[in-house]
């Protein structure tokens, strides 16, 4: 490879502490690759010198890219570990050093936590409390698990943690929580993946003689995705460093997508120039994985945010183009599979397409929609729809509503009951209600008279209301001559299936992802259009599908989260609307802090594309529903403008051409400086004067991020009043305005189809 001068400095500097930003794509492996060999070329002890990547899959592809570089030249190659499995190696050791205690079990898993974490609160907070705290149960085992989390990721006291987080004084009691569980377990010598490298740095921050057996061994060490870095591993680096090593840290600002476990760019921007002497400042801005117009649709979304590293990222010209496609439906699934048979048709391979989407909870509706298209697909996390739970507890709605239930095994039957009293719960213990689906099971009809006539009256008054709302709705369900979307939509409503799906939640995360899950099953049905019975022999027919299917084959699915360091030639990005992305607001969130961090993450998805990117938003707007109003990111991407001026420069034309870039839109500052790099000259409508000074207030309607849509009323000085579609009126603050609101006009995105 030719490396190009910005590489070549960071290759060829001195034995010295570097901070380097890299713009996504930048060829950073391969750089720090070739910085390696070039320190191994000047007689530098490899077993001296230490490169730790983000997680194992950048791991083993930087072994991978190291040996290739190599290429056999040298004796011996430095160790590459991970932040995590080097805690845990010093976790180990310092259990031999009778530091640290022995640990049993896995590491605790986050519904363990989250469980733990409800238990005690309902023991600790106070009696005033306690009714808030039933009522209000996610919120607070949220709150919780995030003040144990932050409390883990930094050495400060819990106190300065809560006080960060700006909690009210009446949550002080979650303090007490925290350290109750943090007893909890230790008593049960338990850890949790924070602990892996918590406990170690804490150990070394109280014993200056551990800090000892491990400082000081290396001569150089080499850190990847920097920006994802949180307080603990900032520590952990530079205990190990000591006074010896020269330290190199890589990373991009605009990738920080990992905040809930600490990650802050401040380590990359600030904190680690004032810790570490006088390091070098390096910059690689040229992207070799994206053309022109991903490069501005980017570099436009992501200078909304502050506090950043002004970085404009630019198509390198051996980059291949990328061509952006718009898609504007009502049926994402739909033209999503339109598309991939198109590419298909053109020549494309399915390994080379990723689908990309905010949650799990989309991928249901996908998965299904994939496999009766007879498209391939593979997921890097869990079984996929069909081991859903959701999926499957509709499933044995429609085998009770078809009668098909009497053709299965007693045991297999009582296993489909079971489902169906979970589905909602209706309030029994474990051993009470595989009794009562083991004695259903013996039936070939007749469930719901059953159900009513087994009711003890022992049982608490709402647990017999469940039980009758369950066997009322069965009966409904058996007696319906519906198609099967109609059977699962009147069961929602006679059960009251969300409102207890939300109920049982220990957070607002889970209970989301149980009813989407839940609404994307009655959206496929509706598709089908059929009874019960054949939407069952339709399911049985995706199983077998799903069953051949060769394991790591095909399209893939993927969260955005699970994307870093990765690329893909063609990239389909789902959701782009106002539920999405940005992702719904949670009450104790900070609306600023959390429009940035998505329009981090929206940018990371984005810029894994090499050839194609496809963004799908919803079609006609519903006033009262965010699923179908266009996410307020795509109007931040001048959609139009950059497409149209990453076209002309995919042509490379220049002003030595005598060519003109004729913008349909006013230019905006990015769009001036990216053009300007590329020496191209250009013409653009001006900017109306009254358009530039407009302000948010004096446009007829907005968006508000959690109130969805309204009517601006007045200007009251230093405030607005709005009306919104409940007839509700507020009045809000102009100065925080931008945080919170969006003209309802947005910019209208290009399809290119």
């Amino acid at each position: 490879m030719q490396l190009t001068e910005e590489q070549r400095q960071i290759v060829e500097a001195d034995f010295e502490h570097c901070v380097i930003t890299a713009v996504a794509g930048s060829g950073k492996t391969t750089t720090l690759a070739h910085r390696i060999c070039y320190l191994l070329s000047q007689g530098h002890d490899p077993r001296r010198l230490l490169v730790l990547m983000f997680n194992r899959a950048a791991k083993e592809d930087f072994e991978k890219k190291l040996i290739q570089v190599a290429d056999n030249r040298y004796h011996g190659l430095p160790e590459v570990r991970t932040y995590h499995a080097m805690g845990l190696r010093l976790y180990r050791r310092f259990i031999q050093e009778g530091v640290l205690n022995q640990y049993v079990g896995d590491i605790l898993s986050e519904q363990e936590i989250h469980f733990q974490l409800w238990v005690l609160l309902r023991r600790l907070a106070p009696e005033s409390q306690s009714d808030a705290i039933k009522r209000n149960k996610k919120d607070y085992i949220e709150l919780a698990a995030t003040l144990l989390d932050l409390s883990k990721t930094t050495l400060q006291s819990l106190e300065l943690t809560f006080e960060q987080l700006n909690y009210p004084k009446q949550h002080g009691f979650l303090k007490d929580v925290v350290q109750a569980f943090e007893h909890w377990r230790k008593q049960e010598a338990r850890i949790t993946f924070a602990d892996m490298l918590y406990e170690p740095v804490k150990a070394l921050s109280e014993r200056p003689d551990l800090q000892r057996l491990i400082a000081n061994k290396m001569d150089m060490i080499l850190v990847d995705e920097y920006q994802d870095t949180n307080e603990i591993q900032h520590l952990l680096l530079g205990y190990i460093a000591g006074q010896r090593a020269r330290v190199t840290v890589v990373g991009d600002p605009d990738q920080t997508i990992y905040e809930f476990r600490g990650a802050q760019p401040e380590f990359i921007l600030n904190r680690f120039a004032e810790e570490f002497e006088s390091p070098r400042d390096f910059t690689l801005s040229y992207t070799f994985r994206y053309g022109h117009q991903v490069a501005l649709l980017a570099n436009h979304l992501i200078t909304h945010n502050t506090g950043r590293k002004d970085v404009l990222c630019r198509s390198h010209p051996t980059t291949p183009q990328t061509r952006v496609n718009t898609c504007a439906s009502r049926d994402e699934a739909k033209s999503l599979i339109s598309d991939i048979k198109s590419l298909q048709a053109s020549g494309a391979e399915l390994g080379d397409i990723a689908i990309l989407f905010r949650v799990w909870s989309q991928a249901v509706g996908i998965e299904l929609a994939l496999l009766a298209a007879r498209i391939p697909y593979h997921i890097d996390h869990g079984k996929g729809a069909l081991a859903n739970r959701e999926l499957n507890q509709v499933l044995a709605l429609l085998e009770l509503s078809s009668g098909r239930i009497i053709q299965y095994s007693p045991e297999r039957r009582a296993e489909m009951f079971v489902s169906l009293l979970r589905f909602p719960h209706v309030g029994l213990k474990e051993d009470a209600l595989r009794e009562l689906a083991a004695g259903l099971s013996h039936l070939s009809g007749d469930w719901c008279d059953y159900l009513l006539d087994w009711i003890p009256e022992s049982l608490h008054s709402i647990q017999k209301r469940k039980l009758r709302h369950t066997a009322m709705a069965w009966q409904q369900a058996v007696n319906s001559q519906a198609s099967a979307a109609e059977v699962l939509h009147q069961y929602i409503d006679a059960t009251e299936l969300f409102k207890n799906l939300e109920e049982l939640a220990l957070t607002h995360e889970n209970a989301d992802e149980r009813i989407n899950h839940v609404l994307a099953m009655e959206h496929y049905l509706r598709t089908l259009n059929q009874d019960p019975l054949n939407a069952l022999d339709h399911f049985d027919e995706l199983r077998q599908r799903a069953q051949k299917q060769e394991k790591n084959a095909g399209v893939t699915l993927a969260t955005m989260h699970r994307t870093k360091g990765l690329e893909w030639p063609v990239v389909m990005i789902l959701g782009l609307n106002e539920q999405y992305l940005p992702y719904t607001l949670r009450s104790n969130e900070d609306i600023g802090a959390h429009l940035q961090a998505e329009r981090r993450l929206l940018y990371v998805a984005m810029t894994r594309a090499k050839q194609g990117l496809y963004l799908y938003r919803p079609g006609t707007p519903h006033p009262t529903s965010k699923d179908t109003h266009p996410s307020r990111f795509l109007a931040e991407m001048h959609t139009e403008l950059s497409v149209a001026a990453g076209e002309y420069l995919d042509e490379g034309k220049t002003c030595s051409d005598q060519e003109v870039f004729q913008s349909p839109k006013p230019l905006t500052p990015v769009l001036k400086r990216y053009l300007d790099w590329h020496k191209v000259h250009y013409h653009a409508p001006e900017r109306a004067a009254d358009t530039e000074a407009r302000e948010l207030w004096h446009y007829p309607r907005l968006r508000h991020a959690v109130l969805g849509s309204g009517n601006v009323l007045g200007d009251l000085d230093d405030a607005f009043e709005m009306e919104f579609a409940d007839g509700s009126k507020m009045t809000f603050s102009k100065k925080s305005a931008h945080l919170y609101f969006i003209v309802e006009e947005a910019e209208e995105v290009v399809t290119i189809h």
